[in-house]
């Protein structure tokens, strides 16, 4: 029988040999499989951790959506509720106004009329309508006025305004309402 370095048989010493390398790739074995089925459990952990995370998120966000609905429609209901305040006062004047339009002194109806314009126009204007400059012989602005007619006259150039029959208003720098005017256009010869 051959004997290897050791003074064993050979036959002998590789079994054992392989058993040995066998109990070590086992151990090996269940050691990188415990260590996959801890990082496995720590990642389920964290997957549940996220979808809780998500379904909060997703909670608030549609807890947000709901907030800004309710307040969008109670904007738009109530929106209106600072300027009519300030109208009001315009309105009890203009009632005040009528009622001493019964007395006998007109002076006093006019000056009336003439406080309760200048309170109209200073609400406008504190909530930015502001009205739109025109006057006889400026120049016709399509993008500010509404041409009603056409005058023929030599006393202004022609596209220049000859009347303003209603003001225009500007509300923060755009058109709220144009200017309507009526237009010079120049006389017709031999006319």
């Amino acid at each position: 029988m051959e004997e290897n370095k050791q003074g064993q048989p050979a036959g002998e010493q590789e079994p054992v040999e392989e058993q040995a390398h066998l109990e070590i790739a086992q151990e090996t074995a269940e050691d990188r499989t415990r260590e996959l089925e801890e990082a496995l459990a720590a990642k389920e952990a964290e997957a549940q951790a996220n979808w809780d995370k998500y379904l909060r998120e997703r909670a608030d966000l549609e807890n947000y959506r709901k907030r800004v609905q309710k307040e969008k429609e109670e904007l738009l209901k109530y929106g209106n509720e600072s300027i009519l305040l300030e109208v009001l006062p315009v309105l009890d004047s203009m009632e005040q106004a009528l009622a001493h339009a019964a007395e006998e002194n007109k002076s006093a109806v006019i000056e009336g009329v003439r406080m309760t314009m200048n309170m109209l126009a200073s609400v406008l204007k504190k909530f930015g309508a502001t009205p739109v400059e025109v006057g006889r012989g400026s120049a016709f602005d399509p993008a500010l006025h509404q041409a009603m007619s056409q005058v023929e006259t030599a006393d202004v150039p022609p596209n220049s305004v000859v009347d303003v029959f209603q003001k225009g208003y500007m509300l923060n720098e755009r058109l709220l309402r144009p200017a309507m005017v009526s237009v010079a256009t120049a006389p017709k010869g031999g006319e």
